[in-house]
């Protein structure tokens, strides 16, 4: 038998002062009423309620269980309504993890704007470059590679396209000369990724067909901030992402390669473990990064809408 629901029924009874009308008010039989209180006592091992034909009344033990129950049931409630604000008001600590240099070249602006909307909310972010496992980690979202999002009970929705640039500074071009061709690679400094990953970087497509090169590496490094810095000091050729160097090819300190090819591209995505009960504070971040990365796609660099066009083109090739 329900032990809070005898409790419920013994207070309602003691309240209204008759089985019958407690029976009533709850929409239950009055057998139904009779036996969760005939249980408690039983379990409790003493009266609570004097009964004759006529009356009701509370024993001494009866009125300290009722002013107890009272207090455990408003406490309960107090519990509940604090749950269900929390599942329909963001407020809390939000963790979140996501990659090293897309967190940090992407996340500041989504996170100021979002909790000057959610002043509630904590975000408590985790940058990272390997593989995460977001329920097992304790993270409410990830914002990751959708390639890396573990299916199962995780629910992702993507968001963003990142694209991919062949680029080197004016100083290493101008002595080394601007390869025309990709096979041209191979003779040049190559400042790669040492991820296994980032090999199917390396593939140029346009209409003609894809050429998959694989220079030797002059530097070769886990992390992209790395790499575009050693691309600025005219060490070699490298391939980054639009937006970390999308202010570079603007003000002219790196010179875009090869831009009659495309190469491919990488899809994040924003991901939650499934629950029944969203969290507000994640259901808001979830659309707030959608609809930020959106309105930052929008007011973009040329550079990134010049690699979506010609990724456009070679589709309807």
């Amino acid at each position: 038998m329900d032990h809070l629901e005898s409790m419920r029924i013994f207070v309602r009874v003691a309240d209204l002062g008759s089985f019958v009308r407690a029976a009533q008010a709850l929409d239950v039989s009055g057998a139904v009423v009779t036996r969760h209180v005939a249980g408690l006592e039983g379990r409790l091992g003493a009266r609570l309620l004097n009964r004759t034909t006529r009356s009701l009344s509370l024993t001494e033990a009866g009125q300290l269980y009722l002013e107890r129950a009272r207090q455990v049931l408003g406490e309960l409630e107090d519990v509940e309504q604090m749950v269900l604000s929390r599942n329909h008001q963001p407020i809390g600590t939000l963790r979140i993890v996501a990659p090293v240099e897309f967190g940090m070249h992407n996340l500041g602006q989504v996170l100021q704007t979002y909790t000057e909307r959610y002043p509630k909310v904590t975000p408590d972010v985790t940058l990272v470059d390997r593989p995460v496992d977001l329920v097992e980690e304790g993270f409410d979202v990830g914002v990751l590679v959708s390639s890396q999002v573990r299916a199962g009970s995780i629910v992702a929705r993507r968001f963003t396209t990142t694209y991919l640039i062949a680029c080197a500074a004016p100083a290493y071009l101008a002595k080394h000369g601007v390869p025309r061709q990709p096979e041209q690679l191979n003779d040049h400094a190559w400042l790669g990724q040492s991820s296994d990953s980032w090999a199917a970087a390396q593939t140029f497509m346009n209409s003609d067909g894809n050429v998959r090169v694989s220079p030797s590496g002059a530097v070769v490094a886990n992390n992209t901030e790395m790499l575009r810095r050693c691309a600025l000091l005219g060490m070699g050729i490298a391939i980054l992402p639009a937006y970390l160097v999308d202010e570079d090819l603007a003000n002219g300190r790196l010179v875009r390669l090869l831009d009659d090819y495309t190469l491919p591209h990488i899809e994040y995505s924003v991901a939650y473990p499934s629950r029944r009960h969203l969290p507000a504070k994640v259901r808001t971040f979830v659309d707030h990064v959608i609809a930020r990365f959106g309105a930052m796609q929008a007011d973009a660099p040329r550079v990134v809408d010049d690699a979506l066009d010609h990724a456009h083109e070679d589709a309807l090739v």
